[in-house]
């Protein structure tokens, strides 16, 4: 068995691999998914494997992953490195605490606390407001639901669903909430798909339309989600408007920020949350604009007995010291759960609320630079508008999943595709902070060059869709 000097020296090695091949293939040595076996060993077998192989195939590991922090990677709502983000990680992994009690966790909880509280101040929450950190986005989505309907039942909790909730989100919003109202007991065949503006908003007088007919049913309406960052186009749901409504019916207001909540360190782009003090909860990934390693979900609650009625649960075997506060379970879905928030505070702490700021902008800036080009070329169709860092665009009027798709296989760059309105097109995500305009400049440049000595293999892959 080798001990963990030999392992970290191991791993120094393999970073700096990792970090020449980024430089070297910036997407990745891929490989077909029906090859994958036979060209990588992965078998698990009874006997141990020598050091050098094993090295050998760590290597070989690497070096066909796909490459998400490189600067020809736009393909999901994630990317880049930071690399005190990074360091604060690899101390969580070797500390290895659980955060469901001070006991286990110590410092960590300080720390965790220090950036829930720190959020709340940002978003305008008041001094009950607390939160946690979830798996994710589509588990902040969960718990925030759950509240909810436990705030519109008390008796929910132990007699089960005795009312006929309904809950309201766009229909550009995260595909979550279909998962998420099953899990809750609420179901799918009770959500309400909200229409969304030419911009990708939901539409608040269509929200106040259906609410008025659910009520008019017998319905009770529980539970209303806006997005900060819808996953295609990035829009920004009206918060103020939708309050409004929620206020003068009594609905839980949910902010869903996954992707782009991160706005709210920056002075310059905080307007497009307006009125998030206003909600009952609101969540963002510092994994996504913030540039932590996955995963990295924050939830805040503006009133924190929320949590509690929600999600405490007696355990002696558990909670034997500490008060509550410094008890993080009470207030969590899970038990064991890894520590998520020394990454972030270690980027934060370095950084300051300054940095992230500058993190979060350079996005904005890159996305305008990507728009610019795109309007200025005539072979360029946009799909997007302004203060969103997803541009949508179509070029030279290529099947869009053709496009996408020969580019991964060729090995030339990640980037994916979306819909909207009936449109099919590219979708550049500019959330990786490390790169700057000669990258993006550099991103549609590559793009082009495929194309013009590929053209026969694009218009082979459209015809290939088109049949489908």
């Amino acid at each position: 068995m080798s001990d963990i000097n030999s392992d970290l020296a191991l791993f120094n090695e393999l970073a700096e691999t990792l970090i020449s091949e980024e430089d070297k293939n910036p997407v990745a040595n891929r490989i077909d998914s029906n090859k994958l076996y036979d060209s990588i060993d992965l078998s698990l077998n009874d006997s141990a494997m020598v050091d050098d192989e094993f090295k050998t195939v760590l290597r070989d590991i690497l070096i066909s992953t796909p490459k998400t922090a490189t600067n020809l990677f736009f393909n999901q709502l994630f990317g880049g490195r930071q690399s005190k983000a990074v360091l604060g990680d690899l101390l969580a992994v070797m500390l290895n605490n659980s955060m469901y009690t001070y006991k286990v966790a110590g410092p960590q909880v300080g720390i965790e606390q220090e950036i829930i509280r720190k959020s709340c101040d940002l978003i305008g929450y008041g001094e009950q407001s607390n939160g946690t950190f979830p798996t994710g986005g589509s588990m902040s989505n969960y718990m925030a639901l759950v509240m909810a309907r436990d705030a519109k039942d008390s008796h929910c909790k132990s007699e089960g669903m005795t009312k006929p909730m309904v809950i309201y989100t766009s229909e550009e919003s995260h595909y979550s909430t279909a998962k998420n109202a099953s899990f809750a007991g609420i179901g799918r065949n009770n959500i309400r798909f909200i229409p969304a503006d030419s911009n990708g908003q939901m539409i608040a007088e269509k929200l106040e339309e259906k609410i008025i007919e659910d009520l008019g049913r017998g319905f009770v309406p529980t539970f209303v989600n806006a997005t900060a960052g819808t996953t295609v186009l990035g829009a920004f749901d009206p918060i103020n408007p939708i309050a409004d409504i929620t206020e003068k019916y009594k609905i839980w207001l949910h902010i869903d920020g996954a992707y782009c909540g991160g706005v709210i360190f920056s002075d310059k782009y905080k307007h497009l949350v307006q009125g998030v003090e206003r909600s009952d909860s609101f969540s963002y990934n510092a994994h996504k604009m913030l540039g932590t390693p996955l995963t990295c979900s924050i939830i805040l609650v503006n009133d924190k007995k929320h949590l509690h009625d929600s999600f405490s649960n007696d355990a002696d075997y558990l909670y034997q010291t500490d008060g509550d506060d410094f008890n993080l379970g009470k207030t969590s879905f899970q038990c064991g759960r890894r520590n998520d928030a020394l990454k972030f505070w270690t980027l934060w702490k370095s950084v300051g609320t300054s940095g992230l700021k500058s993190i979060v902008e350079q996005q904005f800036e890159l996305a305008a630079i990507a728009r610019k080009y795109v309007r200025s070329n005539s072979d360029y169709t946009l799909y997007s508008f302004d203060d969103s860092i997803s541009i949508c665009f179509n070029y030279k009027n290529i099947d869009a999943s053709a496009l996408c798709t020969a580019l991964y296989e060729h090995q030339i760059t990640v980037v994916g595709f979306g819909s909207f309105n009936g449109n099919t097109f590219v979708r550049l995500v500019t959330i990786n902070a490390n790169n700057e305009e000669y990258n993006i400049l550099n991103f549609f440049k590559v793009l082009e060059a495929f194309v013009e000595k590929a053209p026969e293999l694009i218009a082979v892959k459209q015809e290939i869709r088109e049949q489908l």
